[in-house]
């Protein structure tokens, strides 16, 4: 089954990843091809996959009538020279054109929701543009993926699409051997893995930390054009002996194993994969409630679920985890075992590719990725 992935921008993001990663676990039932709006981190690694790929540069992320309707017949030029079975769009913008794309060249399409382009927290523009044009494209979807199931209640409430259409299959991450000890001594190690933009907040972190009655070390990995803010802020609140600021980072794995708590410090998302990271490698996870972070995180289970980002609140559920080396642990190796449950590579793949052979069923049903494990809950559901 050939299938042609379309995605807007090729930099290291989670729906970047999201898409490596669903790449690689479906390696060897699908024939993949790439579409992309730019050069960056997502090429390069179809470059060394062996994946074919395509740059669209009139796939831009800002509205753009213009370049929209360029990219659109792009699109359409793509689907008919690669000839796919079937068209999975990611992202708004790849996702709206991607589709309707699909529909013209007569191809179906399945569309991934790693977040709504209406979601709170993203702007005016967007949500004005969003709501129109993803039930339009919707009328050309087979189905649509919905990372979590508060995506899909978001979509259901916005009317986007017919229900049926619409399922939940939660993001899958690969193992990895490395694994974090938070139970152990020394000085507590937090870390969050997060871009620099309005979306997340770090600065309610940074005063989190300075209100703590011991010394810890704070990690933040990522860049973006709110860093350099951060950095300053840090200096202001006399903390920057203990705050890291790493940039961005090809070795998550190994700088989550070497700490004690992952925070995720947010103001809006899908289903972030930053969470399962830490969940694989043995981490308790604090995170703000938004988006489908309560369908990862087992409040008191696995870690704690903040209602807002009020630097008290953060505080107070830090310094829990600070005074209690055995909660750590505790904490992390129940998030270990949900990980190994529901948000495995393996699991996210053959339920996605159960999706596809749904849609083109003539392509043959063979053992599909990871038959041997044990069998997950189906996440193909309302």
């Amino acid at each position: 089954m050939k299938v042609l992935y379309l995605i807007t921008r090729a930099d290291l993001g989670g729906a970047q990843v999201h898409l490596v990663d669903l790449i690689a676990g479906l390696r060897g039932k699908v024939e993949p091809v790439l579409g992309v709006g730019e050069e960056g981190y997502l090429t390069g690694v179809a470059r060394r996959m062996g994946v074919e790929h395509h740059v669209m540069p009139e796939l831009v992320h800002p509205i753009s009538p213009l370049k929209d309707a360029r990219a659109l017949r792009r699109m359409v030029q793509l689907i008919r020279q690669t000839r796919p079975h079937l068209i999975h769009a990611h992202t708004s913008k790849a996702g709206v054109l991607g589709r309707l794309a699909a529909g013209l060249a007569g191809v179906p399409s399945v569309f991934t929701a790693h977040t709504w382009a209406f979601a709170e927290g993203t702007s005016l523009k967007w949500r004005a543009f969003g709501i129109p044009s993803e039930r339009l494209a919707a009328r050309f979807s087979s189905r649509i993926i919905n990372v979590s199931a508060a995506n899909r209640g978001l979509a259901l409430r916005h009317r986007i699409g017919d229900e049926q259409k619409h399922l939940t299959i939660y993001n899958g991450v690969p193992d990895t051997t490395l694994r974090a000890h938070p139970g152990d001594g020394g000085v507590p190690g937090f870390i969050m893995v997060a871009r620099f933009v309005p979306q997340k907040a770090q600065g309610a972190l940074l005063q989190a930390i300075a209100r703590l009655d011991r010394p810890v070390r704070l990690t933040f990995v990522g860049d973006g054009p709110m860093r350099a803010a951060q950095e300053q802020e840090a200096r202001r609140l006399g903390i920057q002996d203990q705050v890291q600021f790493l940039g961005e980072r090809r070795d998550i794995p190994e700088l989550l194993s070497q700490n004690h708590v992952f925070v995720l410090a947010t103001n809006w998302e899908g289903f972030p994969l930053s969470i399962l990271e830490a969940m694989r490698a043995g981490l308790p996870v604090v995170s703000t409630d938004v988006g489908g972070v309560r369908e990862a995180i087992v409040p008191g289970e696995t870690g704690f679920v903040l209602p807002d980002n009020d630097p008290k609140t953060w505080c107070a559920c830090l310094q829990s985890l600070l005074d209690s080396p055995a909660l750590r642990q505790r904490l992390g190796d129940a998030a270990r075992a949900r990980y190994e449950s529901l948000f495995t590579l393996s699991g996210m793949a053959r339920q996605t590719l159960a999706v596809y052979r749904s849609i083109v069923p003539h392509l043959g049903a063979d053992a599909s990725p990871g038959s041997q494990e044990t069998p997950l809950p189906s996440l193909l559901s309302k």
